[in-house]
């Protein structure tokens, strides 16, 4: 249209006999043209007054603001000062940061979040957002996206490939659908990827390999199948991958072997992984602090090599189909703090060195084929829950007076004999089970003393003689089990 009125203005002016159009008619084909071509060119950022629009229209997508947070963005104050704005100093009133978080907000993400395309940083955890997730594809320079702890269900885009900035992408704990795009692989400054406890299915991208700047991947807890992909074995930086509570197969992945020199946290458990654990486990991989492999179908002994990874704190292979004995290489963990065993089918003695684990905070050896005495426990100072359960375990119970932090005793079905011990020091006691031994003689009055109580079981065993009135005094008690026994009288 413009280049049309401009041809008719340099004929005219060419043939001066011809009419000249009107210069209203001139004017507004200008602006015709500077009206398309704002339309036209729509990679422009908008300017610094419409920030604040878009801040609005996020606004009136709130539903409930419990806190009142949003009370004070009006316009009294620039946006830039309102509360969980943060606005950049090069380019004034362009939101850079949107933190959110805690703050019980319900209601939807306004589209409005994608026009905001100065944003780095955007988090709105901890809230109760609900419907799909805000377009994100022209947020080109945003590097931290935590959308985590709401309501939200949707599936994950495969644009979010072009916010190339991305570093940290946080939704845990929603209700995301579908598969992981592949094309997430194409993030290259991605460090941490934390999709935990949503309804993904599908496989684990093999694509997901090509972020060597990866330090933390967490899948755990959705509908993941197949088997664990080698390419993660490339992500050298690793210190911290978890993919438990989903529905993997196949072997240990021993891929992640390349990770020795950065994994720390490794989570498998609650999956359907079988075979053995590899028997250069604690060699190849010396730095793990935490190895969770529970609820799988591993197979074999545990590994000795695990006594070299000396700063382990969590060893847990709980319900398993592991077998074999316990060897002294166990009391080299010094830093242990939780060790779960129980629902396998390990046998013999425990060995000498479990003493020896003065951080240990629980211990749990329940539902074995364990045997022989206890092993001296009275430097497991820290220990708060023991659980020897279901075993074969026999003879006196070793002295536990001095593990007064201990909340949960179980030692029920195995054949301990002999008196019940001294207990009365353990006043934090909630949960104490002796029941199905061969415990002898009378119950101790002193159990009296520990008056946070709520379950006691001695039924099954040998006991005699009248039971203590000192029982009467635990007024926390909810569960009391004397059953079977040769006692006589009444609680009072």
């Amino acid at each position: 249209m413009l280049i049309f009125y401009i041809l008719q203005v340099a004929m005219a002016s060419a043939h001066p006999n011809r009419p000249r159009p009107p210069a209203m008619l001139l004017l507004l084909a200008l602006l015709h043209f500077s009206l398309g071509a704002s339309k036209i060119n729509c990679a422009t950022p908008p300017d610094n007054s419409t920030d604040v629009l878009w801040l609005q229209a996020f606004k009136h997508g709130i539903t409930s603001d419990p806190s009142g947070w949003f009370s004070s963005w009006n316009s009294s104050a620039n946006h830039c000062m309102w509360p969980g704005v943060r606005c950049s100093r090069k380019h004034p009133g362009r939101v850079v940061a949107l933190q959110l978080f805690g703050l019980y907000l319900t209601g939807q993400i306004s589209s409005s979040i994608g026009n905001l395309t100065f944003l780095r940083t955007l988090n709105l955890s901890k809230n109760s957002f609900s419907g799909r997730l805000p377009p994100l594809n022209h947020l080109q320079k945003i590097q931290v996206l935590d959308l985590s702890r709401n309501r939200l269900h949707d599936s994950i885009p495969d644009a979010i490939t072009n916010c190339s900035s991305l570093r940290k992408i946080r939704l845990t704990t929603n209700f995301l659908v579908g598969e992981i795009p592949p094309k997430v692989g194409l993030l290259s400054n991605l460090s941490v990827l934390d999709l935990f406890a949503n309804n993904l299915i599908g496989i684990i991208p093999p694509m997901l390999g090509n972020i060597t700047s990866m330090r933390s991947l967490v899948l755990a807890a959705n509908n993941i199948t197949g088997s664990i992909p080698d390419e993660l074995g490339k992500l050298t930086n690793m210190w911290n991958l978890a993919l438990g509570q989903n529905m993997l197969s196949g072997g240990f992945p021993r891929c992640l072997f390349n990770l020795s020199n950065s994994l720390q946290i490794l989570g498998l458990g609650s999956n359907m992984l079988s075979k053995e654990v590899p028997p250069n486990i604690g060699d190849d991989l010396p730095n793990l602090q935490m190895l969770v492999l529970y609820d799988n179908m591993f197979e074999g002994q545990i590994p000795a090599s695990l006594g070299n990874a000396t700063g382990l704190e969590w060893l847990v292979f709980k319900n398993n189909n592991l077998t074999g004995m316990i060897g002294e290489w166990i009391g080299k963990l010094t830093r242990l703090q939780r060790l779960y065993l129980q629902a396998n089918s390990f046998i013999g003695p425990l060995p000498s060195s479990l003493g020896q684990l003065t951080q240990l905070r629980y211990l749990t050896l329940g539902n074995n084929k364990f045997e022989g005495p206890i092993p001296p426990l009275g430097q497991l100072t820290q220990l708060e829950g023991l659980s020897l359960a279901n075993n074969k375990f026999g003879g006196p119970i070793p002295l536990l007076d001095q593990l007064t932090q201990l909340t949960y005793l179980n030692l029920a079905n195995n054949k301990f004999g002999g008196p019940i011990p001294l207990l009365d020091q353990l006043t934090q006691l909630t949960y104490l089970d002796l029941g199905n031994n061969k415990f002898g003689g009378p119950i101790p009055p002193t159990l009296g003393n520990l008056q946070q109580l709520w379950y006691l079981d001695l039924s099954q065993n040998n006991l005699e003689g009248n039971i203590p009135i000192q029982l009467g005094s635990l007024t926390s008690l909810y569960k009391l089990n004397l059953s079977s026994n040769k006692l006589t009288g009444k609680i009072s």
